[in-house]
């Protein structure tokens, strides 16, 4: 693989007008990262990109060469888990067709290697909105975006004769080989393919249809080339076996079977022949893929286009600005490599909903809010706040017609709910931030809030695909795992433990929402349910074989108020039955994907609370340290990411600070496979962004907790307050990384462990006061729900 040199050491951002120069896109393609390399806009609907046959081909790409290239296809996802997502309407170039009669067309046989470097790495690159790749057969690919339109640019060898570039269009082979009824036509005069096939959702029971329109046009490698319509010398519609000459549509063998089209180009009589393909896309209808594609790309300049890309893109990556010290270029790499891969999804579906008609925004790729939520949007709230109003916009247009907040969408369809109802956190985190502004971005704050109520007291159908198990935790204050449900679906007994504490946070940003808006009525109800936590720690249950000094776990309980038990090792890397607590209806152990251990630590609103259940700020330590240090942290599983940060609120924040950087070293870094698991659609990017910024954020409150950020100074602009927030580090070494004071514009900050938001509205200066010193304290303890601290 081959990337951009960097630049010289200790610049200033200021002085740099191309932060993309700095984003590393293959980072995580490999390993189970499913990190997505392609061209795309920040938060595009299209993202056209490299596909392979590897197993974890979640994002099309794997960096792993063993694995060939099965075409070029027009959507993807970002970091996912489940079944490979997308991955719709494969465009694959040949090149070395004796005739079209012979040319393989089916995804198993025309499937290549790519080129290689020296170093034994594919020759692939990617920059923002721009990805190349050198195949075997010869052909360059190079591919960009706008936001539901690639063009694609195949510079195809000059060969001996009768050698003549063909593009296959390939409209049946998304990542789950699960399309059923496709359609396809081609325009024999200008070789226009059509169509569109319906497939089936990644991580639920939803099918979706999707549209594509293909157009061509030839050129040649100069640059002032201009791109030229031209009728194609052959083409045909390909089924189970070749292309049958001639043809214009068809239908697949059978309903396994692929539907694709391929076409016959003339090669230029000297040198190398560039075909242009230009893919539009849409949810709707073919026609108005031909519409996105014509409006948004109508004179096929792929220059053009890339240039754009990148414009947006550093756009966007330039809000943030770094120093970096001598040596630090990676980490300066990874910083930025992370805060691109927040942009990806949710993708901007505007326009594209076939579900309904409505003026408002439409985002999709949801996958999922359990992911996303505790650092993601947080993040946005920093730098992006007008894409998180539109984002927000969109969601409670979701909530108006389906009736609940999506947790899980992807395709336009619902997926499979993880935990609670995780859209509360996201729209409560952007009305905590932006009430003040909320009108001028066009959200209402009365839909905004009943959007919220709608999940806190509606039961829906099912709420293993919406909303919550709502009765149950209104009549228990917890959810028993014997309970019987009437009236609403869902797997009743599974997860009980893991969602009801979700529940929980979930009441408490619905509290916070309540507050502003001064409903102090149901402020009370949902803080008085934030505290239902409570009801499932077992102050008895102790670790098979651990410290006796770790006594309490959340466990789960039955409708008469007893516990169960779940051995706290279970879903761990200690578990001796080796349990991986995935999606199971009929599992009654209470947790998701995750320890009791790990999750008898999360309590974000109410830590005060939990060091006093867990036996006093010692205690707290010493269990925070065993779970570390016995490999039950599990930084690829979202309900644990606060942990490293978690000492702060046993007043020992340096531990913090060596626990953030121990995390950040073991388990992040530049290569292929420098990320600890998928990287869930931006949640392990923006989980990286912070602990680098030396900060952590509390969802849908005004505080983020503070650490020593990794470089000399950081700093945000925020184009909706037109401010800029900059974070110092005063004696800034490798050995003094412990905050010793804070000042903020001058004036000393009274805690060492967080600081407000309002330091980012109106654009301060933050210093910090570092030393060696690892056992400094807060001064001021971060606040918590039990002690007033979010009033």
């Amino acid at each position: 693989m081959r990337s951009l040199p960097f630049l010289p050491l200790l610049f200033s951002f200021a002085n740099c007008q191309d932060p993309a120069s700095f984003v590393n896109l293959f980072i995580g393609t490999t390993a189970g990262g499913h990190a997505f390399p392609g061209a795309t806009l920040p938060h595009g609907m299209v993202k056209v990109g490299m596909d392979t046959d590897s197993p974890g081909n979640h994002a099309g790409y794997d960096a792993n060469t063993s694995f060939l290239v099965t075409g070029f296809s027009q959507l993807h996802d970002d970091g996912t888990g489940g079944n490979p997502p997308l991955s719709n309407f494969k465009v694959f170039p040949s090149s070395n067709c004796s005739s079209f009669d012979s040319c393989p067309t089916s995804l198993d046989h025309r499937k290549i290697p790519r080129m290689l470097l020296v170093d034994g790495s594919p020759d692939d690159f990617a920059s923002p909105g721009y990805f190349s790749a050198n195949l075997s057969s010869g052909v360059r690919v190079e591919l960009t975006a706008t936001r539901r339109t690639s063009i694609q640019r195949y510079t195809f060898p000059a060969s001996a004769r009768g050698f003549l570039p063909r593009i296959n269009v390939d409209l049946t082979n998304d990542g789950q080989v699960s399309s059923r009824g496709p359609t396809i036509l081609i325009d024999p005069a200008t070789g226009r393919v059509t169509g569109g096939s319906n497939f089936q959702a990644s991580f639920g029971p939803g099918r979706y249809n999707a549209f594509t329109c293909v157009d061509f046009r030839i050129t040649t490698p100069e640059s002032n080339s201009q791109p030229q319509a031209v009728t194609p010398m052959e083409y045909g519609v390909w089924s189970s076996s070749g292309a049958v000459r001639g043809t214009v549509q068809g239908s697949p063998a059978d309903s396994s079977s692929p539907l694709g089209a391929l076409l016959t180009f003339p090669a230029a009589e000297t040198g190398p022949t560039v075909v242009l393909v230009r893919s539009g896309v849409s949810f709707i209808s073919a026609h108005q893929a031909c519409a996105n594609a014509e409006a948004e790309i109508p004179d096929f300049n792929f220059t053009n286009v890339a240039d754009s890309a990148r414009t947006a893109w550093n756009d966007l990556l330039g809000r943030i600005e770094v120093d970096i010290a001598a040596g630090q270029e990676d980490l300066r790499v990874l910083l930025y490599s992370s805060l691109y891969r927040t942009h990806i999804s949710p993708a901007d579906y505007t326009g594209e909903n076939p579900l309904w008609t409505s003026s408002e925004p439409y985002y999709d790729s949801f996958y999922c809010n359990w992911d996303t939520y505790r650092t993601l949007f947080p993040l946005y709230s920093l730098h992006d706040p007008e894409r998180f109003a539109l984002i927000v916009r969109g969601m409670i247009n979701i909530q108006q017609h389906e009736g609940w907040l999506p947790e899980c969408h992807g395709a336009t369809q619902k997926q499979w709910v993880q935990g609670g109802s995780n859209g509360d956190p996201i729209v409560s985190e952007f009305f905590v931030k932006f009430s003040k502004q909320a009108a001028s971005l066009n959200i209402s704050p009365a839909s905004l809030y009943a959007a919220l109520v709608a999940d806190a007291e509606t039961p829906p159908p099912n709420f293993d695909l919406q909303g919550r198990q709502v009765d149950a935790w209104k009549q228990f204050h917890f959810l028993p795992v014997d309970v019987i449900e009437t009236g609403t679906a869902g797997s009743a007994h599974a997860r009980v433990v893991s969602r009801a504490l979700e529940y929980a946070f979930d009441d408490f940003t619905i509290s916070q929402v309540a507050k502003i808006l001064g409903h102090q009525a149901d402020a009370t109800k949902y803080a008085t349910r934030a505290g239902y936590f409570v009801n499932n720690w077992n102050p008895n249950t102790t670790v098979p074989g651990g410290p006796q000094s770790i006594v309490g776990m959340m466990q789960p309980r039955r409708m008469d108020g007893t516990f169960n038990y779940t051995d706290p090792r279970h879903c761990s890397v200690n578990d001796p039955t080796h349990s991986t607590c995935f999606l199971d209806p009929n599992a009654v152990d209470g947790f998701y994907e995750s320890s009791p251990l790990l999750y008898s630590q999360y309590v974000p609103h109410d830590m005060a609370s939990l060091v006093k259940l867990q036996g006093g700020p010692q205690r707290f330590i010493d269990r925070l340290d065993f779970i570390i240090d016995n490999g039950y942290f599990d930084v690829s599983d979202e309900p644990g990411q606060q942990i490293p940060f978690m000492y702060h609120y046993a007043d020992r924040p340096g531990k913090s600070t060596l626990r953030s950087r121990q995390t950040i070293a073991q388990f992040y870094n530049t290569s292929v496979n420098g990320l600890p698991g998928n990287d869930d659609s931006g949640a392990m990017a923006s989980f990286a962004f912070f602990h680098l910024a030396g900060l952590y954020p509390v969802p849908a409150t005004e505080q983020f907790l503070l650490s020593s950020p990794f470089f000399p100074r950081i700093s945000f602009f925020n184009p909706l307050f037109n401010t800029r927030t900059t974070i110092k580090a005063k004696n800034f070494s490798p050995e003094s990384i412990f905050i010793k004071s804070v000042t903020i514009d001058g004036g000393l900050w009274a805690s060492n462990c967080y600081i407000e938001w309002d330091v980012f509205v109106r654009g301060a200066t933050v210093e910090l006061e570092l030393t060696d010193d690892p056992h400094v304290g807060c001064g001021v303890l971060p606040p918590s729900l039990s002690t007033g601290g979010f009033a």
